[in-house]
């Protein structure tokens, strides 16, 4: 399951670079092995609102029991908008796998071949990928990915009869982009 998600992600990031964009942090939850969906976190302001924004990410993993999550993000988008210091290589795709007993850091470092830039100054880009450093267990998380980490093992606790489906609807009405499996879909 793992080399699918991050071939997954691989293509996404492909594609939204060459399209000139940087994808958002994307969360991959998973209950006993089955993916639950793919999450994306809402448009960001630079600042708290990005450290909340994915730190909220949780609330589908939460709310879905789930025992695993993946979590993807690009090392200088993050740390911009969440403004604090670039960590580790750039760019980079990060992923970490995250249970309740820990974590693991996959970072897979690209650099950009410029394909076009658009009359406003925006650039098409094509990742070329490097070799990828050893897997870091423990690994140093940014804020709002460590955050996220620890609050998707945390029950949502809703007095309502659907908590998984009602935080779903919550979390797109607040701009999320929710993409769930059909084992999970409502």
């Amino acid at each position: 399951m793992w080399n699918s998600l991050v071939s997954v992600a691989k293509e996404t990031y492909s594609a939204s670079l060459c399209e000139g964009m940087v994808p958002r942090p994307l969360m991959m939850p998973l209950v006993r092995g089955e993916l639950v969906g793919l999450i994306w976190v809402r448009p960001l302001r630079v600042g708290q609102d990005s450290l909340a924004g994915i730190a909220e990410l949780a609330n589908i993993a939460a709310a879905a029991g789930a025992d695993e999550v993946v979590l993807a993000w690009e090392t200088h988008d993050v740390a911009t908008a969440c403004e604090l210091p670039i960590v580790g290589p750039a760019p980079c795709l990060n992923m970490v796998l995250a249970t309740r007993d820990g974590h693991v850091l996959h970072q897979f470092p690209y650099t950009e071949q410029l394909l076009s830039r658009s009359p406003e100054g925006w650039a098409s880009v094509a990742p070329d990928w490097r070799p990828a450093p050893a897997p870091q267990p423990g690994g140093e998380l940014v804020p709002p990915i460590q955050t996220a980490v620890n609050y998707a093992f945390t029950p949502i606790e809703l007095d309502h009869p659907d908590p998984f489906g009602v935080t779903v609807v919550l979390m797109e009405e607040d701009g999320y982009r929710i993409s769930l499996t059909e084992a999970f879909g409502r």
